[in-house]
């Protein structure tokens, strides 16, 4: 008898782990964002200033930047947030950066929100991609990817992947 009670308890726990919770929350929508970033460094209002120049050629070149991001390739474009961090040359022998920024949305469905990316920057590369390693807002603790072209030497065209 004691063994049967026994069998029929385990069985009720098996039956309430298989089933799962009662309740599963909704699976997070992933979201594409595109934007162009303008990374002013001369003129009267740049956006990228050096702050530690490097020992010979580009090696160590420090850039803290608090660049626009719009919504088309022209700095009177729709301005949707910033792009604040900054870049250093990471590499003795090619033009390669190491990028930490966050990406702060200020216009549109997530304003408010941020995201936070992280990666090499290999100038070269027709395409690089660099990691979204977290967030704020609607993209808390966001995973994802970055795609970043070069349009001109200072807008670089962002396409963001990213699951919130």
């Amino acid at each position: 008898m004691a063994c049967s009670k026994l069998s029929i308890a385990l069985l009720a726990i098996l039956a309430v782990l298989a089933a799962g919770p009662a309740t599963r929350p909704a699976e997070a929508a992933s979201a594409h964002l595109h934007f162009y970033m303008h990374d002013v460094t001369g003129g009267p209002s740049p956006t990228a200033v050096r702050v530690v120049n490097g020992p010979r050629g580009f090696f160590g070149n420090t850039f803290v930047i608090d660049d626009k991001l719009t919504e088309g390739t022209s700095s009177s474009s729709a301005t949707v947030g910033r792009a604040q961090g900054y870049y250093m040359c990471a590499s003795v022998a090619n033009l390669e950066l190491l990028v930490s920024m966050n990406v702060v949305l200020t216009a549109g469905p997530y304003a408010g929100s941020s995201l936070t990316v992280v990666g090499r920057d290999d100038v070269s590369a027709p395409v690089r991609e660099l990691s979204v390693v977290g967030g704020t807002g609607q993209f808390r603790m966001a995973r994802g990817y970055v795609l970043w072209k070069t349009v001109t030497p200072e807008i670089l065209d962002l396409e963001i992947f990213v699951n919130p």
